[in-house]
């Protein structure tokens, strides 16, 4: 019954393929498919630009190198910081036996800040880079 149905189909497919013709492309294939893959090569390129501009760092090492002078040369010599002017008692109560140094202080705050500024500068990086 198999050997009936697979004569069958042969000699089916070799009617088919009698009665079809044989297909050709144009004569200008060759050229009309590489023009289409040239204009899928010629894709947009996009130039690096940094994040951090040039002036923009001349003017962060122009503010750190100032920062820098007037520690070392300042006249001021006073002990209070910013840091006294916070009430860290609720704190201290719980944490009595935990303490905090200044530069440890400072570096929390600085980092939070640090955080607070690139993360909008950041997204907004991002979001033009995936602007189409």
């Amino acid at each position: 019954m198999k050997e009936n149905e697979d004569k069958y189909l042969d000699d089916f497919t070799k009617k088919i393929i009698k009665k079809a013709s044989l297909e050709s492309p144009s004569i200008h294939f060759t050229s009309e498919i590489m023009s289409q893959v040239k204009a899928l090569n010629k894709s947009k390129v996009i130039a690096y630009k940094p994040l951090i501009s040039k002036q923009t760092w001349v003017l962060i090492a122009l503010s750190f190198i100032g920062l820098c002078i007037y520690l070392i040369f300042g006249t001021e010599t006073h002990q209070s910081s910013w840091l006294d002017s916070l009430d860290f008692s609720k704190f201290t109560n719980v944490l009595s036996g935990f303490t905090i140094s200044k530069t440890l202080m400072y570096a929390i705050a600085f980092f939070g800040l640090m955080l607070c500024i690139q993360i909008p500068v950041l997204k907004n990086h991002f979001d033009k880079q995936y602007e189409v």
